[in-house]
């Protein structure tokens, strides 16, 4: 009867944990701190990058969250709000898709610039790569930061690919150690 119970309770849960960690493990290590929850925004309306001639200060020209992600973004903020996590800082990327998930998730956030997108844009991801690990090495034991970013981004830092409301707890010294995924 318990093993149902405990079956019920997972199948229940916003989110599926991957790498064999569960909902508590991974709550374990944000404690443990001297991390970051990097995750990709949440689920957006169909499309990849943005519309020709989009302007970064101009939502109305990007490619933005679906109602489904906003819901993903709410669900996220209510996972950590039970675990009581509390982020040492929320940052997004400037991209409003980004400062959106951020927003609905964690309320107050700052726009970082290394998270901004560098989708089409081949010189940028090694200088911004650089900062975002530089900034990664300094969270210190104890604390954790959360990073809201794109796949692009992900993959340049950490080479591993992300679907949208997929997230890395990734260690100051750049190792990843867990996946979670928004269902």
């Amino acid at each position: 009867m318990k093993r149902r119970s405990t079956l019920a309770l997972l199948a229940s849960a916003p989110w599926s944990m991957t790498l064999a960690h569960s909902a508590a493990s991974i709550a374990t290590l944000l404690r443990s701190g001297a991390c970051v929850f990097l995750m990709r925004h949440a689920k957006t309306d169909p499309g990849i990058g943005d519309p020709p001639n989009f302007q970064l200060g101009d939502c109305s020209t990007q490619r933005n969250l679906s109602e489904g992600g906003r819901e993903q973004s709410r669900r996220l903020g209510q996972w950590f709000k039970s675990r009581q996590l509390q982020p040492r800082a929320v940052h997004s990327s400037a991209w409003c898709r980004g400062r959106e998930t951020a927003e609905l998730a964690f309320g107050p956030h700052t726009v970082l610039p290394a998270l901004n997108s560098t989708f089409n844009n081949e010189r940028q991801p090694e200088p911004l790569t650089q900062i975002l690990r530089a900034l990664l090495k300094a969270v210190p034991a104890g604390e954790f930061d959360v990073w809201v970013t794109h796949q692009v981004n992900i993959t340049a830092l950490t080479g591993e690919f992300t679907a949208m409301g997929e997230a890395l707890i990734v260690h100051a010294s750049g190792t990843v150690l867990a996946r979670a995924t928004l269902a």
